[in-house]
């Protein structure tokens, strides 16, 4: 059914493995991170790959399955911490997958045909990531613990999503890895007539590169905010700032938008955002920015331009923990650009994906800068994470986004 590359090089084992108090704590309240230090007792071979079956201190009773990670300081990446009992098969995996597509079919209602399947742990399935663009489903793996697993999971994926086509997608750490015999972009099911997909998101037309585009070929997350935008877009003129493959620039040219101003740093991203529109019809005029956005933002106030519509959406600036008081500072700093850049009357919409600055420290940000600015503002709507992306620990929140309409 696949190429011989998705077959696994090394069979997995079970793993009997005790916790201290702490660790306990956390699958008990079914989290899904088990670090090293917080075992206690496990078999001296275990390998990347094996299931660990965790029993609680006293009892000897199995409090949850999880998957063991030797190149990771997060040693077992928990995949069952329910009551009930599991044995890791097809089945198990597969009724994973189902529960994961049912939360979705409220989205898949509209006229929509991308969405995420799996989003890691949040669904289960830690370190592994399932996007459906159209009828071509991306796997990206971030770690080795699913390979003895991923023919079985893969024929659940497609059972499900019901697509055509598989491509398989690696972080770094895997391009190295001598476990496999995958390469990043390798099409493991079907036929990719061109590495360019094509899709609809709210009935707006979009395209990904599935073999070379940023993480799977496209940021889904925001897909509610970017209806939202349209929506606030019609005969407006409208600044897309860290715009990327034009998600937000091409929502407002669809709803009539006047003029979109595009702004990224990849002249390559804003190629894409303009031909990303063009698979659309519109009216408006769209203007795309090469540059430092810090640079490019100070350059549009010093000509005293103004937009009717704002959207500043940077890329993670706290990665690591040592980088979330330089992160506050940046997001202050795009928080003043973004409202002196903002018209009469105008909206900014502010946006973080960095999950170690937590959403109510991010709207407080915002807020402070803008009410040092002496306009009169509301703050209308703020929002996080689409139905595609729910979140079931709160490490697994990321995404939060704060509209701001000035009254002057």
């Amino acid at each position: 059914m696949f190429l011989k590359q998705v077959q696994t090089l090394y069979k997995p084992k079970r793993l009997a493995v005790k916790l201290n108090s702490k660790g306990e704590q956390f699958v008990l309240k079914r989290h899904p991170w088990v670090f090293s230090n917080n075992i206690v007792k496990i078999n001296d071979d275990a390998r990347t790959g094996d299931l660990a079956i965790i029993f609680s201190k006293g009892k000897n009773k199995v409090i949850g399955l999880g998957l063991y990670d030797a190149n990771s300081p997060i040693r077992i990446k928990m995949i069952h911490t329910e009551a009930t009992k599991a044995e890791v098969n097809e089945i198990f995996f597969l009724n994973k997958i189902e529960k994961a597509f049912n939360k979705r079919l409220e989205l898949l209602k509209s006229n929509t045909n991308s969405y995420r399947l799996l989003f890691g742990e949040n669904d289960g399935f830690p370190g592994l990531i399932a996007d459906v663009y159209n009828a071509v489903l991306v796997v990206k793996l971030y770690s080795e613990i699913w390979l003895p697993y991923l023919e079985t999971i893969l024929e659940s994926l497609l059972k499900v999503s019901k697509t055509k086509t598989i491509v398989i997608r690696l972080s770094r750490s895997l391009h190295q890895s001598k476990s496999h015999y995958l390469k990043d972009g390798d099409i493991v099911y079907g036929v990719l007539e061109d590495e360019t997909v094509k899709f609809v998101e709210h009935n707006v037309n979009f395209s990904a590169n599935v073999i070379k585009g940023h993480k799977t070929g496209y940021f889904l997350d925001h897909r509610h905010n970017r209806k939202q935008v349209g929506k606030f877009s019609k005969n407006k003129t409208v600044l897309d700032v860290f715009s990327y493959a034009g998600g937000f620039s091409v929502h407002a040219l669809f709803n009539d938008a006047k003029a979109v101003t595009s702004i990224d740093i990849s002249k390559q991203a804003l190629e894409i955002a303009y031909a990303n529109g063009k698979l659309n019809t519109y009216s408006g005029k769209h203007i795309t920015i090469a540059g430092d956005a810090f640079i490019e933002l100070k350059k549009l106030i010093d000509k005293s331009k103004t937009f009717d519509v704002v959207v500043i959406d940077p890329p993670s600036f706290a990665k690591q923990q040592s980088e979330i008081e330089l992160a506050k500072k940046k997001y202050a700093q795009l928080a003043e650009l973004g409202e002196k850049l903002t018209a009469k009357n105008g909206l900014l919409v502010l946006a973080s994906c960095s999950s170690r600055v937590l959403a109510q420290s991010f709207f407080d940000i915002n807020s402070q800068v803008l009410m040092q600015q002496k306009r009169v503002f509301k703050n209308i709507l703020n929002t996080l994470h689409d139905i595609d992306h729910p979140v079931s620990f709160s490490e697994g929140a990321y995404l939060k986004c704060a509209y701001y309409r000035f009254r002057d």
